[in-house]
């Protein structure tokens, strides 16, 4: 099969959360370019309507659809809004994350909830949402969530950030063994250091200099570096793929406690 045919997601109705900024941000284009139809979720409803526009000057098809991922009823709604407009979700990524910094001996349990909230908790409750609707169409699908290399190994100042994504990694393996004979497969990508708009001023300072240095490659990720990651676990090219967490890092882990 011709490469181009074994990616194509050509009938996928996707579900991007996080969708307003940054890797959310290109992931969205990247399925629409690859025949998608895109549903773009998150709470900044200007930014995902601007998305939107671009997506339909590119020939793809994409809506934009407020959500709050913390929030239960807000989840149904942005399900149900993307069902009635182009069909029943059968491609959910779980991209919206919130990060920190700071001493675990400061960390404030509001801000440990806070990114427990976004970075897990609501990545179980998008999955659960999406397969039960799934299981009740007899579609099956596929769920691909946004991990970190820092589930793996951890740094300084990020305590509730690396154990959320440590949570996403196992979760994945945890609904892809209950949920593979429903048809749906469940993986995760575990990015390394991008640049996007909330970390380059943190990049550009003399920690992300040490970062560089660390990095065996010597280079920070790029705009384009996740998306054959994306698209093989999106598309039939991963149809045998399930519970795996593909490390996307230029070889970082590999300096990492």
């Amino acid at each position: 099969m011709k490469a181009t045919n074994l990616f194509d997601l050509s009938g996928a109705v996707a579900l991007v959360t996080g969708a307003s900024s940054g890797l959310g941000r290109h992931f969205a284009k990247v399925l629409a370019a690859n025949g998608a139809k895109v549903a773009l979720a998150a709470r900044r409803a200007d930014r995902l309507a601007v998305l939107a526009g671009e997506i339909a000057s590119d020939g793809g098809t994409a809506i934009a659809v407020a959500c709050d991922v913390t929030d239960k009823d807000s989840v149904t709604a942005a399900f149900d809004a993307v069902e009635a407009q182009i069909g029943p979700v059968t491609l959910l990524v779980n991209n919206a994350g919130i990060a920190h910094g700071g001493s675990a001996l400061d960390l404030e349990a509001e801000t440990w909830r806070s990114v427990m909230a976004t970075n897990l908790d609501a990545v179980f409750a998008l999955s659960q949402e999406a397969a039960r609707r799934m299981v009740a169409a007899e579609t099956g699908g596929a769920i691909v969530n946004i991990a970190s290399i820092a589930g793996f190994g951890v740094d300084k100042g990020i305590a509730a950030y690396a154990t959320s994504k440590a949570g996403v990694v196992q979760l994945t393996k945890a609904l892809a063994l209950e949920w593979a004979r429903h048809g749906i497969r469940v993986n995760a990508i575990a990015p390394g250091w991008f640049s996007t708009e909330i970390n380059t001023d943190y990049l550009a300072s003399p920690a992300g200099e040490a970062l560089l240095k660390g990095n065996p490659m010597r280079r920070f990720g790029e705009e384009g570096d996740l998306d054959g990651a994306l698209l093989l676990l999106a598309s039939a090219a991963g149809a045998y793929i399930t519970g795996t967490t593909l490390t996307v890092d230029g070889g970082h882990l590999l300096g990492m406690s």
